[in-house]
This record gives structure tokens, sequence and C-alpha cells, in this order.
């Protein structure tokens, strides 16, 4: 099973200079490349949203990535990653257990919980609503605010 970091990136970061000089941007931050098999390594550390389409030429898969990394910082600062699967013949774990059909959007809590599917691209205002909404970002949030003497 692949999980691929869209060409869309390669294409926004081919000429920059941050790329060039070895820099990660947000963008390139909140994508992660790679098999992940298993999200146990993030429970409590990040908040996954995996993105599923029967192809990178799906045009809600392309559109839900460009939502993502218009606010990349944005869901960084959430402790959000993203991983993608465009490929529904690889029957990954990860496919087995949240049994997606063609588009979908899973927002997985740093508890390991399934917090939201959509099956279409969604808003990143809207996805950061649902996180700030959430009773552990809501304290992390208080945190903060006491470490910043607010």
């Amino acid at each position: 099973m692949k999980y691929v970091l869209p060409v869309v990136i390669a294409g926004l970061l081919g000429g920059s200079l941050a790329a060039a000089e070895g820099d990660v941007t947000p963008a390139e931050a909140l994508f992660v490349e790679g098999d992940v098999e298993d999200l146990s390594q993030f429970v409590w550390e990040k908040r996954p949203i995996i993105i599923f389409a029967d192809s990178p030429a799906d045009p809600n898969f392309g559109q839900q990535i460009e939502y993502l990394e218009t606010r990349a910082q944005e869901l960084l600062d959430r402790d959000v990653i993203v991983l993608t699967d465009t490929d529904p013949s690889g029957d990954s774990a990860l496919r087995t257990k949240l049994r997606p059909r063609g588009f979908m959007l899973v927002l997985i809590g740093k508890d390991g919980g399934v917090k939201l599917r959509k099956p279409y691209p969604w808003d990143v205002r809207q996805l950061m609503r649902s996180i700030d909404s959430m009773p552990m970002r809501q304290r992390e949030i208080r945190e903060r605010r006491v470490e910043n003497g607010g």
C-alpha cells in the first residue's frame, strides 16, 4: 500500500529557494510520506487526516489537497498530519479499518478515534472548527494561554 505525497506539492516547491536550501515548508511538513499501516504511532501526539481516493486524478482529491495546502501552517499548529491513499487495490490496513468508498476524508483525534468522515472535500475552516471544539484541543488552547502569561 502506497501513501503518496501529491504531485501538486512537488510542482509548487520545485523552484523554490526554501526547497533548494533544504528548509521544510508548512505544506511539506503537513503531508506524511511512506506507508503507514497503524495509526497508533500518532496517538496523543498528532491528529491524522486521511484522504482516500480511487486515483490521484480524482477531482475531489485534488481539491482537498489544495484546501489543505493553503492553510498548512494553521493545521500544523493544531498538530495535524495528512496521510493520502489513492490505491484502492492495495487493500491496506487503513482501508480495511476505515472502509472508504471512492473519495473520503477522515479526521482521527489524538485519542485515536474517528472524529469526522466526509465523502466530499471539506473546507479547512470547517475542519479547524471541528478540531477546535474537541475537549483536548480546548485544553491545549488553555495551556498555551497560561504559558504565554495570558
